[in-house]
């Protein structure tokens, strides 16, 4: 039997990422564990009003998002757990200006730059709907074939209501593959 949980959230957990955005003219981070994909060329980041890298994206309406690795967990860590208001984290990680605009991390092997298409707004969330205008991998985490390889890559989670980050990388199967092998076998 089930327990009722109320009005939980069930969906982590979800990948971490290190969103850039441009403040006062210097790129300031904030290590953000509510994205979500809306479509092959959108995603939504969420972002309590309060950050300051929400000023930045609201003023230039163009950001990244830097996909963590256990290799910068621990400087991804260090941007969520101070503001942009009381410490400049410009210098965390290196950087370099994207064509849109957006501050992008070096040290993160996968980094998607964005603009702002829409703005859904809830009591104390900015939910941010952005395109992907542009998506940069190292080499390293690309398979063959030039796509990226996840196994390779291995991103961070985050999840709740335990507060911590997972690792990823094993395989359990090739989607729908499944399914047509129990097929098969009948």
């Amino acid at each position: 039997m089930k327990k009722d949980l109320g009005s939980v959230m069930g969906l982590y957990p979800t990948p971490m990422a290190v969103v850039g955005a441009m403040v006062d003219e210097k790129p300031n981070w904030v290590l953000v564990g509510h994205v979500g994909i809306i479509g092959h060329d959108r995603i939504l980041i969420s972002l309590a009003k309060s950050h300051y890298t929400d000023r930045g994206i609201r003023e230039n309406g163009a950001l990244s998002v830097n996909m963590v690795d256990e290799a910068m967990l621990e400087k991804a860590d260090y941007v969520g757990c101070f503001s942009g208001k009381e410490r400049d984290k410009s210098q965390v990680f290196g950087f370099s200006v994207g064509r849109e605009g957006a501050p992008l991390l070096e040290e993160a092997k996968l980094s998607m730059e964005c603009l702002v298409d829409d703005l859904y707004q809830t009591q104390s969330f900015d939910s941010f709907i952005v395109k992907i205008s542009h998506t940069y991998a190292q080499e390293e985490i690309l398979n063959e074939a030039g796509v990226i390889d996840y196994g390779r890559f291995k991103p961070v989670l985050f999840e709740m209501p335990g507060y911590t980050y997972l690792k990823t990388g094993e395989r359990l199967a090739r989607c729908t593959s499944l399914a047509k092998k129990e097929e098969a076998d009948a």
